[in-house]
């Protein structure tokens, strides 16, 4: 694709409102200039995920990853560098110029993920093209779709569209556009069969599932023939792009309402959701027909802690939804239901419905899940007084899952007046109930726990290829950390140094920070151990020679993410968010502004006595290990390179302030 020019890049950067975006994906509340929210990164019970609308910055202390609104999209949705930009010009109505497709050779060169990202796009655009210009399309797919009344706007806002019912109509196609074969199969577009390829969704109507940002992850394919031994449904298969456990159909078109009115309906299937989109219920989502899952239910956790499921009047696998009542109050989540009459599912209904209608219908059924599973389980275990004492039981034992006491003592209350009970008789089988669940826990946590492998003598510790993985050594130099500090978030100031002349008359001098300490380091041909600060070093040089001077927004705008990362965390710690991170990152009060000149120079003699001290320990491991079998004259210069280290060691320990013995 064509490289999107730096000050388009500028552009987005500065148009682009991180809380807007990172909002679309996390519920944020507001806490003081910052808003925090439940990471989307890691499982968390407490918010510890902050976003800084001021400096343009998040930082999720639960997983460490931090950045600017470029790095959370490349980190949530897998986007590379020009993808998450482009997809904020879309979203903020930039253009880049010469925006083309991809060329044969450059899908070839894009990775694995992208290409299946890319494919599935394509797809969803070949589908709704067939359903609105071919004739096939609007004959078969779109008159199918208008009888269920749907609008045109819905249509296409859903981006429905069709499959020719032509065996390799979508594959021929994709080929010719230099789409390989093996990813058509992998996101289960084409199916093959010995030498013969064929389009898995020939003949049905197509609805997108989309991912949280609106990217495509896989299809649901619906059959408009009444052949029973066709299936009414086909889905997408697993990919590495899409797993349905942790996806809801419609969250992408539902998540903004859901924040808007602390709530999300939650029914079963594609056509639900659109109905229900269709007359103004919008804030509603759909399992795809798939059992509830955690992860799903965490999903919604992002954006609410309120979850209504809406069942069909005559739902023959009720029971078995229980499940997923229990895994919602599991995570610590209100869940109420709503139940349809007989013979009506929230699609039937919600379009012979009025909106207001609708609305109220929602509101006047809504029960709280003990009234709920009490009148499923009273139709047909009532009389029976041993059934009736395991629908107690069951009942208290989903209250027990619920993480908060005093949400628990509430049910209880609920559950004796309900059944006549005494109310202690209840709490003693809570209390049992819970015991129970702690223990099974603690078995199931010690069966899991991982056995600590055996290490390998061919490879590096742990630690260290961690730190490769990552580009940071195992331990920073605390004299690099410091000393980087100092370039990005005073590189740009302004430093007035007095001295001398020839004529014995006082002239100043006006030097920046980042010229201070680069023209330190180039003088004694210092660097910096850490890749990542030798690459920053590298550009603020190079800035210099072109008198330019860097700021930390330029930073935020590299591609590369761990620069990114490091000036993000700086410029995080500086509003004082975690104490643990500001000892990390030794961040700097107002004092030490006040006394810059002073702290920049302690900076560069701190690092240059990290250096000397390295390169003299470097010489004492060299002596001690090769001393006999040195040359005399390359053991002298070892030896007065040593003393002479020494000594600089000492002098600069003076300037210091510092003590230095040996």
């Amino acid at each position: 694709m064509a490289k999107i020019p730096p000050h388009i890049i500028d552009d987005i950067m500065q148009t682009a409102r991180i809380e807007e975006v990172i909002g679309e994906f996390v519920n944020l509340k507001r806490a003081g200039s910052s808003l925090k929210g439940l990471s989307p990164f890691t499982d968390e019970k407490t918010p510890s995920f902050v976003v800084s609308p001021a400096k343009q910055i998040f930082k999720c202390f639960s997983s460490g990853k931090g950045g600017s609104v470029v790095t959370f999209l490349m980190e949530k949705e897998h986007f590379s560098y020009p993808e998450a930009l482009r997809w904020l010009a879309d979203k903020y109505g930039i253009t880049i110029p010469e925006d083309r497709p991809a060329t044969r050779e450059e899908l070839e060169a894009i990775s694995e993920r992208e290409s299946l990202h890319i494919i599935n796009e394509f797809a969803r655009d070949h589908f709704v093209k067939n359903l609105q210009e071919s004739d096939e399309g609007k004959k078969i797919g779109l008159s199918y779709f208008v009888e269920r009344g749907f609008r045109p706007d819905i249509i296409e806002k859903f981006q429905l569209g069709y499959c020719l019912n032509v065996s390799d109509a979508f594959t021929s196609k994709a080929k010719e556009k230099g789409y390989k074969r093996e990813y058509l199969e992998k996101v289960g577009l084409t199916k093959s069969k010995d030498d013969r390829y064929f389009d898995f969704f020939r003949g049905r109507v197509m609805f997108p599932i989309h991912s949280i940002s609106g990217r495509v992850l896989g299809f649901g394919g619906r059959t408009l023939q009444s052949d029973k031994k066709i299936a009414k449904y086909f889905n997408s298969p697993e990919s590495i792009i899409y797993n349905k456990s942790e996806i809801l159909y419609g969250l992408y078109f539902a998540k903004s309402d859901i924040i808007k009115y602390d709530q999300c309906f939650l029914c079963e299937g594609y056509t639900d959701v659109i109905s229900m989109y269709q007359s103004g219920i919008q804030n509603v989502v759909s399992s795809s027909g798939t059992a509830l899952t955690k992860e799903q239910i965490r999903l919604v956790k992002r954006y609410t802690k309120n979850i209504t499921i809406l069942y069909d009047g005559d739902a023959a696998g009720i029971r078995a939804s229980f499940r997923g009542i229990d895994l919602i109050l599991e995570e610590g989540m209100n869940v109420k239901v709503v139940l349809f009459p007989e013979g009506e599912d929230p699609d039937s209904f919600a379009k012979k419905s009025s909106a207001t209608e609708l609305e109220t219908y929602l509101l006047d059924h809504a029960q709280d899940f003990i009234s709920f599973k009490t009148d499923i389980l009273l139709k047909t275990d009532g009389e029976d007084p041993i059934k009736r004492a395991s629908l107690i039981r069951d009942i208290v034992e989903s209250v027990s899952l619920i993480p908060d006491p005093i949400t628990r003592s509430v049910y209880m209350q609920t559950i004796a007046q309900r059944f006549d009970m005494n109310e202690q008789m209840v709490t003693r089988e809570l209390a049992r109930l819970r015991q129970d669940k702690q223990e099974r826990d603690s078995r199931r946590a010690v069966r899991e726990r991982p056995v600590e492998p055996i290490p390998d003598p061919s490879l590096p510790p742990p630690e260290v290829q961690e730190a490769a993985s990552t580009g940071f050594r195992p331990k920073i130099d605390p004299s690099e950390i410091d000393l980087m500090q100092k370039l990005v978030q005073y590189g740009s100031l302004a430093l007035v140094e007095t001295f001398t002349n020839e004529k014995g008359e006082e002239e100043t001098v006006e030097n920046s920070v980042a010229e201070i300490i680069c023209h330190e380091l180039d003088v004694d041909e210092l660097v910096f151990d850490n890749p990542v600060f030798s690459r920053m070093h590298a550009l603020i040089s190079n800035s210099l020679t072109e008198n330019t001077l860097l700021k930390p927004s330029y930073f935020m705008r590299l591609e590369d993410q761990e620069i990114v990362c490091f000036v993000s965390d700086l410029e995080m710690s500086e509003k004082t968010l975690s104490k643990k991170w500001e000892t990390k990152y030794n961040i700097f009060t107002n004092t030490e502004k006040d006394k810059l000149k002073e702290a920049v120079m302690g900076s560069v003699m701190n690092f240059k006595l990290s250096k000397i001290q390295k390169r003299i320990l470097e010489i004492q491991e060299v002596l001690s290990e090769k001393r006999s079998e040195m040359k005399e004259e390359e053991l002298m210069d070892l030896l007065s390179e040593h003393v002479a280290l020494i000594n600089v060691k000492k002098l600069i320990a003076e300037k210091l302030g510092r003590i230095v013995t040996g």
